[in-house]
């Protein structure tokens, strides 16, 4: 598989859809899925903040731009799900009825996604962080030392996390779904590379990509074992009396809660990191992405033509009027 050196960094990106992609470019946003009808497409222009606003401050931005991936990764699924067959179509329930009737249908469609971005957020964290931070709990009667404490919590999250993704990958449903993923990513390379975009071209390219979300979360994971850590023994040296209580269920709880405090601190450096490895290439870089590269095996797969088709179309609906206004 080659892997054609780029030639620009690009800020464009996207996400799998149900047979589908989204992309999102600096001006616009593309929903493109591929339906009997031949390629629907869905383009409108993105909200950004201000110049000056106090979204764009470092850290800060992390944050805003992550809950920003999230509803608008939750409002394209829908948007894919609507481009699907009917008989595929799922019948609102009795509940889903009576909410669109009280609410009307645009608070309900908000209602729903905020509800979805809610509940993906809560599984997430109650699976990746707050189950690992029970277990590190369990084990303050047996280990003193913050950091090896530490250390097992991040080990039992990377570990839950790397089940997880391998188990979703073998799912059929979701085969397809990566397979758009990797369409996304090599179409991307392609373009970074200066090349046309046809699909002999995009096919050379390699599924895998350095910006990739999944590089993303990876970070997260890791950089919480040193957040939590140095954090930790910070709050323990201002609280002498709580460092007492060690073993205790009130230590336990005000820990967990300290640490799920810090998950925000956690998810705004990440996006820094991310930021620069996307600016950069050098070794530390690779060293960086390389975890996440590898992750990448199990959350893309290599596409069909069509796919590559509706990759090509999503990102030529989100190239900006001004040549390299999407550089990095």
């Amino acid at each position: 598989m080659a892997n054609t050196q780029e030639k620009f960094k690009t800020m464009i990106g996207g996400q799998a859809l149900i047979e589908g992609i989204m992309m999102r470019g600096p001006e616009k946003d593309a929903i493109v899925c591929r339906t009997a009808e031949g390629l629907q497409i869905d383009v409108s222009p993105r909200k950004l903040p201000k110049k000056g606003s106090i979204a764009k401050w470092p850290l800060i931005r992390g944050v805003v731009n992550f809950f920003d991936s999230q509803v608008t990764g939750v409002k394209a699924l829908m948007k894919s799900a609507d481009f699907a067959p009917e008989e595929e179509q799922e019948k609102p329930s009795k509940l889903d009825i009576w909410l669109e009737k009280k609410m009307g249908n645009k608070k309900f469609q908000s209602f729903i996604v905020g509800f979805a971005v809610f509940l993906g957020l809560a599984m997430s964290i109650g699976l990746f962080f707050l189950l690992p931070m029970l277990v590190s709990s369990v084990l303050t009667n047996w280990i003193h030392s913050n950091l090896l404490l530490n250390l097992i919590e991040g080990l039992v999250r990377i570990i839950l996390f790397t089940t997880y993704i391998i188990l979703v990958s073998k799912m059929k449903d979701m085969k397809r779904v990566f397979s758009y993923h990797g369409a996304e990513h090599k179409t991307i390379r392609c373009y970074e590379a200066g090349l046309p975009l046809t699909v002999e071209n995009i096919q050379k390219q390699t599924r895998l990509h350095p910006r990739c979300g999944t590089s993303f979360l990876l970070v997260v994971m890791i950089l919480s074992i040193l957040v939590f850590s140095v954090s930790s023994a910070a709050f323990l040296s201002v609280a002498p009396k709580l460092a007492l209580m060690r073993g205790s269920f009130l230590y336990s709880l005000i820990m967990v809660c300290f640490k799920l405090l810090l998950l925000p601190l956690v998810v705004a450096i990440s996006y820094e990191i991310n930021r620069f490895v996307g600016r950069h290439d050098n070794w530390f870089s690779r060293i960086i992405t390389a975890p996440g590269m590898w992750f990448q095996n199990f959350t893309t797969n290599e596409p069909d033509d069509s796919m590559i088709e509706v990759a090509v179309a999503a990102v030529e609906a989100v190239l900006p009027q001004e040549e390299g206004a999407d550089r990095w």
